[in-house]
């Protein structure tokens, strides 16, 4: 049988706390963060393409080191957003 909740009990969703909440940081860190980020993303888009990249010239971006790289830095821009906000004013 199922057990019946009373409405204290329910929580409705606008009411749940998120499972994670992101670090709030002063501007001036955040954008050196996101600069961090994106520079290791360079660097892993070029390691990418020495590495393992497509030497045969079929392959759109692992093809062409300059593709890799920027793919790679637009992956590295985006991907600190998941962990890090900047503050709210």
């Amino acid at each position: 049988m199922e057990k019946e909740l009373s409405p204290q009990t329910k929580k409705t969703t606008a009411e749940k706390k998120p499972w994670y909440k992101p670090a709030r940081l002063p501007r001036s860190k955040y954008l050196w963060v996101i600069g961090i980020f994106s520079f290791i993303g360079v660097a892993g888009g070029y390691a990418y393409y020495a590495l393992i990249g497509c030497h045969s010239g079929g392959c759109a971006i692992t093809s062409n080191p300059y593709m890799s790289m920027i793919w790679g830095g637009a992956v590295g821009y985006l991907l600190p957003d998941f962990f890090v906000k900047p503050e709210q004013k």
